[in-house]
This record gives structure tokens, sequence and C-alpha cells, in this order.
């Protein structure tokens, strides 16, 4: 053991001192390892193996042999916060976004002052907006002209930019989707409010209002919704400016897909209000204007097959006898 300290420190790799047998060196060596300061077996001086291992006293590499110092946490929080804040702009540009509700239009579904989560994600993969769902737009033909602008502060400012807090710079609003492209929508009277002349069953609309507003400013309609927009209503019926209400716009009151930042799906704030935002049932009934075409053809195909067949028997029959007649004419 003595004999390989020596000689990582030496250098020669454990050879024996020139005109000392091996069998010499081996106690003086032992001895200077227990020790450490006693003469050497050539007299003089302490021994030049005297040193312990690892005493980094002397040596290249004497300092590089103790542990590294760890990284100091005040020297590591900007990195951190930095690699949240890409995270959050990343979650906020692609993938989820809150946003903060103004107003009482879409009571009692959503307070003002809840906070929600808007998935942005399902657009981006072509997915278009569904009857029923609760989606939050851009303003699509100053629908929010004259309303006040709040100004935030600096702290609202920084959650704004990471995304914890809807921009008072983007002019967005909130409501559900009635109609999608393709679909009539209409309401008389008090209501019910029909989609392709189905009624809907709203237990969603706010208590003590009625499906369809009396009043000759857009509570009474029937309107065609086209290709590429929707046309939507807050529950707070008899208290909110929606497509009803911006029917003398460029798009009539229309909502362009384009324009939908993506579908509310969650109340994240306050945590007592905490929960989803579902499709109501009232819309899994069949909806489409092609549903009626279907239920008849599925009702009596053998009918509609008997009446396209009818004719050809017919001509098939006159055909025969007139081969027939000109048979007996020829014998």
């Amino acid at each position: 053991m003595g004999d390989v300290a020596v000689g990582a420190r030496s250098g020669h790799d454990g050879e024996e001192h020139p005109g000392r047998p091996a069998e010499e060196s081996v106690p003086g060596q032992d001895g200077d390892m227990t020790s450490g300061n006693e003469p050497g077996p050539a007299g003089g001086g302490p021994s030049s193996g005297g040193q312990r291992p690892g005493s980094g006293e002397d040596g290249p590499g004497g300092s590089a042999a103790g542990p590294k110092k760890p990284r100091s946490f005040w020297k590591e929080l900007p990195i951190l916060v930095g690699i949240a804040l890409v995270l959050a702009l990343l979650i906020k540009t692609f993938l989820v976004q809150a946003f903060s509700i103004p107003s009482d239009s879409m009571q009692n579904t959503l307070q003002q002052g809840d906070r929600v989560l808007v998935d942005k994600l399902t657009p981006w993969f072509g997915s278009e907006p569904e009857r029923g769902e609760v989606v939050v737009f851009h303003d699509p033909a100053e629908w929010l002209k004259g309303e006040p602008t709040p100004t935030p502060n600096a702290v609202q400012q920084v959650l704004s930019w990471i995304g914890l807090m809807p921009s008072a710079e983007e002019k967005d609003l909130i409501k559900r989707v009635i109609g999608v492209g393709g679909d009539t929508v209409e309401c008389k009277g008090s209501g019910p409010l029909k989609v392709n002349g189905k009624a809907l069953n709203e237990p969603y609309v706010y208590p003590g209002n009625t499906p369809c507003s009396v009043d000759d400013q857009g509570g009474q309609f029937k309107v065609k919704v086209p290709k590429g927009y929707i046309w939507v209503m807050g529950d707070h019926r008899q208290n909110s400016r929606d497509s009803r209400y911006n029917q003398d716009d460029k798009n009539h009151g229309m909502v362009p897909v384009d324009k939908v930042v993506g579908r509310a799906i969650v109340k994240a704030w306050p945590i007592n209000r905490w929960g989803t935002l579902p499709v109501p049932d009232t819309f899994d009934q069949p909806l489409d204007q092609q549903s009626s075409a279907a239920a008849s053809l599925s009702v009596a195909p053998q009918g509609l097959a008997l009446v396209g067949v009818l004719p050809v028997a017919v001509w098939r029959r006159r055909r025969t006898a007139a081969r027939s007649t000109e048979s007996g004419t020829r014998a």
C-alpha cells in the first residue's frame, strides 16, 4: 500500500529507491503513512511519502479532489423563472388560456368575475365550434364599441403577458353557440328557441328569463346561418347583446369561425365555483336539416322503391304484349 501512495505522488509508478532493497522499503513506507512527519530511511528531513493521500497540500490534482460546491439557489432562480415564462407563453399560444368574465350575460352558467380556461388546441387541428358549446371569440364587428376598457396595473400586465389573465387590449366575448353553418334559427313570441324547426329545452337559461325576447330590436327573428359562421346567444337572454342585437352589422349578427379563440371547458376560479362546461343534453337530439329526409327514407324504403320500379315494369309488360301480337300476326 505504501508503494502505491508514494509512486503516485513521485511519478515513478511504485519504483524502488536506487541502492535500497525492496524488502527494506516496505516498513519505512508504512511508517510514513502512520506518522506523516518522522525521518525517512535516508535520514535528513521528512519523507517524500509523508503526506496523507488526498490531503491536497501539493501536487497538481490536490485542489480538484474535493467535492464541487453546489450552485447558489439565487443563481438558478432566474433560469427557472425564464423556463416557466417560456412554457407559459407556449401554453397560452397553443393549448389553454385563462379568461375573465366581465359581465352578467352568461348567468347563471357563468358569473361576473369567474375565470374560465379555454381550449385553444383543437381549432389548430381544424375543429369548428358545435351547437351548445360556450366559446370565446374576438369582437367580430365592433359589438363592444363604446364599452369602457379597463386600465390594468403592472402586475395585471405581467400576468396577462404570460397568459394567466386576459389582455385588456383584446376585445373578446363569451357566448353559447346556438346555430352553425347551414342551420335555421328562429324565435317567435317568448319561445321556445328552434333550430331547424326543432324546439330546444334550455334549462341553462337564466331563471325568470324567457328563451326568446319579445321586442322589435332583434328578439324576434328567423335567420339562416351561412357556412363558416355561427349564431351565438347569452344564457341571460334578457341581458345579452348577442347575435340577435347585432344583425345590422356587416356579418348580420353572425360570428366568423376564424374569430373563435376556443371553447371554454372549465370554470377554474373562484375555487368554490369550479366545474366543467359540458354541452347540454338538448343538443343531443338530431338537429340537422337532413335528418327529416333520412327519417322518411328509413320509414318506407319499400314504398319508394316500388314507386321507382313501377314505370319500368309497365313499360316491359307493354313491350312483351307488343311482341306477342306481332308474332301472332306473322303466324
